[in-house]
């Protein structure tokens, strides 16, 4: 794969070397009712993971990206295509930034761009999807932005913290198919 690149970020393949970095996502407490997750990982899981993220998109149904800045090539997020279907020709797309600093700066707004953008030429994919909570502002902000629409609402559909949040669908149809 090669990288995308934009004004101020571009997204790459992940490496060996960013264990400890996905570690540190994976493991944020702060981020697990966005990413649903429920459980730590360990970096004996993460090493594995890393190990096989070589695998091509048709064989995984997944692409995991490092989002890093251009002027200090340091990772700040990643940027997730899932379940991904080539006969249908569409795949989930999800996002996170690490900290907070980094977020509402343009940076996922420039990540989530180039991607569609890869999804739809290189990928040539019909549609793509994304699930974010109802109370998740930035995130539903960031995606109507694209013109991702919510086409339905599903209730009580995350269960965190002892109580369950509604979660929303929302769809972007490739504008050139």
């Amino acid at each position: 794969m090669y990288t995308l690149k934009g004004n101020t970020i571009f997204l790459r393949a992940l490496e060996p070397e960013d264990l400890e970095f996905v570690y540190a996502i994976e493991n944020d407490e702060a981020i697990w009712e966005v990413s649903n997750t429920q459980t730590p990982y360990s970096r004996f899981l993460i090493h594995q993971y890393l190990e096989n993220a070589h695998q091509d998109i048709y064989e995984a149904k997944q692409l995991r990206l490092a989002i890093c800045k251009n002027d200090t090539f340091e990772a700040v997020g990643l940027i997730d295509l899932f379940d991904f279907d080539p006969r249908n020709q569409r795949a989930g797309i999800g996002i996170v930034i690490q900290n907070l600093e980094n977020r509402s700066s343009g940076i996922g707004k420039e990540s989530l761009g180039l991607l569609i953008e890869y999804c739809f030429t290189q990928l040539q994919l019909h549609q793509l999807y994304a699930n974010i909570g109802v109370e998740n502002t930035a995130s539903i902000n960031l995606f109507t932005t694209f013109g991702f629409q919510c086409i339905g609402v599903k209730k009580d559909w995350n269960r965190f913290q002892n109580h369950y949040t509604d979660e929303g669908l929302y769809q972007l149809i490739n504008p050139k198919n």
